[in-house]
């Protein structure tokens, strides 16, 4: 990836009335335009995701996130639900050979981080951020914390 391409961004749990996507995480990326593209982004209904969809000027809306990690125009998946659905969407999305971007605990625990962090490296998924600008993954994570 070239320092000129935009990292495309999918949002899981891009609730259209509340949550960390649509107070954080939509607003940090959209403020960093030059360096991350919102692509797509799923919750678990069709009407929330039509709405979010309209709302956040996000092209591509999914009522599953099976869709959203298998979408070709998604570099990156960002996991914004509660802790509980952690290990499920973010494997998913590692089973896809997405990167991952997950709220804190990364899993419910020490054993499901690690499973996380072993099924990441057994499917070889790099880092979106390798090769860009510095600091760009940092600016995201400064913007949303």
């Amino acid at each position: 990836m070239s320092g000129a391409e935009r990292i495309r961004v999918g949002i899981i749990g891009a609730n259209p009335d509340r949550g960390w996507a649509a107070q954080a995480h939509i607003p940090a990326l959209k403020s960093l335009a030059d360096d991350f593209e919102i692509t797509a982004l799923s919750t678990s209904r069709r009407e929330s995701a039509d709405a979010a969809s309209k709302i956040f000027g996000v092209p591509l809306a999914f009522d599953n996130h099976y869709d959203l990690v298998n979408s070709a125009a998604v570099d990156v998946v960002a996991v914004t639900v509660k802790v509980p659905y952690h290990l499920e969407l973010a494997t998913a999305a590692l089973d896809a050979g997405k990167a991952v971007y997950c709220e804190w605990p990364l899993g419910n625990g020490l054993i499901e981080a690690e499973t996380l962090a072993a099924l990441a490296e057994k499917k070889r998924v790099s880092s979106p951020w390798r090769g860009c600008r510095p600091a760009r993954r940092r600016r995201w994570l400064t913007c949303v914390t």
